[in-house]
């Protein structure tokens, strides 16, 4: 989608598919600071350049929106001035739970928490149709691909989870899995 530092001359919204925003720091370990879903904005700046860079994870359509023209619009239209300050708002709350994961959770209290995230954004009839993979979800985490597969093979040992394919999980007990949250 863009990169890092690149001009942020537009707003993007996720169709179908899924995006993650990330942060290559000096010493090469990416940091995933978000995953934008169906219905997900992403590239709203305060500056006039992309802090993260964005790339698709799988096949995925957006819309684009030219961020000047969103801006007049929003000058003038209350309407849309108020979406624009829930999307922001929405995003700084994910933004501070995750920053609160990052810093205080357990390894797996953090997969639980995301897992339950996950629930709760992608879920259907009960199943979750995870996009990324086991590397980008420790990326998110701040865990290694290995103690996301230990944290993943716990779970799913103790019944509170169950996979349907690589990438697909059912969770069987959403209340444990909520107490490990807490």
């Amino acid at each position: 989608m863009y990169g890092e530092d690149e001009p942020a001359e537009y707003v993007y919204q996720v169709v179908s598919g899924a995006v993650r925003s990330y942060k290559l720091p000096s010493d090469g370990r990416r940091q995933i600071g978000a995953f934008h879903l169906p219905s997900d904005v992403f590239g709203l700046e305060p500056g006039k350049t992309h802090r993260l860079a964005a790339e698709a994870i799988i096949a995925t359509s957006v819309r684009l929106v030219e961020r000047a023209s969103l801006e007049r619009v929003a000058g003038t239209d209350v309407q849309v001035a108020r979406k624009l300050w829930a999307m922001t708002a929405g995003e700084l709350h994910r933004t501070e739970d995750h920053m609160l994961l990052l810093g205080r959770k357990t390894a797996m209290e953090r997969v639980a928490t995301f897992l339950l995230e996950m629930d709760r954004r992608l879920a259907v009839a009960g199943m979750i149709a995870l996009p990324m993979c086991r590397r980008d979800i420790g990326d998110y985490l701040g865990l290694t691909l290995e103690t996301v597969s230990r944290a993943l093979s716990q779970l799913h040992a103790k019944g509170i989870l169950g996979f349907s394919g690589a990438r697909q999980i059912v969770l069987r007990n959403r209340q444990r899995l909520h107490n490990l949250d807490a």
